[in-house]
């Protein structure tokens, strides 16, 4: 049986509409239009930037992409350096040490 809604507080109340079918797509179009919007805003005043590249329209958008986008494939090519195998530990780690097996009996600690 679902929660009921009323029980919600407020904030869950006003979100539910996030979890009903489509809603993705329709956040993915809002932040699309967002993302337009301010990009369009960007040509409505004059800039003072130290650079000439910081007077190009949305440089500051497509700088930010490509800035997140090289976090995120430096960050893969340096799991291919960093990365281990899942026994590196092996032998070494605590799980795998054997347990005496006088440890291993119930005790009763309410007598």
């Amino acid at each position: 049986m679902p929660d009921d809604p009323n029980k919600f507080p407020l904030i869950g109340r006003l979100l539910l509409w996030v979890d009903r079918p489509g809603s993705a797509n329709k956040l993915f179009w809002i932040l699309g239009a967002i993302c337009l919007g301010l990009f369009l805003y960007d040509f409505t005043f004059e800039k003072h930037g130290h650079f000439e590249m910081e007077h190009l329209p949305g440089f500051f958008g497509v700088f930010g992409f490509i800035a997140f986008a090289a976090v995120i494939f430096g960050a893969k090519a340096l799991r291919v350096l960093i990365k281990r195998p899942e026994n590196f530990y092996a032998d070494k780690a605590i799980d795998s040490e054997d347990y005496p097996a006088s440890g291993l009996d119930k005790v009763d600690h309410d007598a």
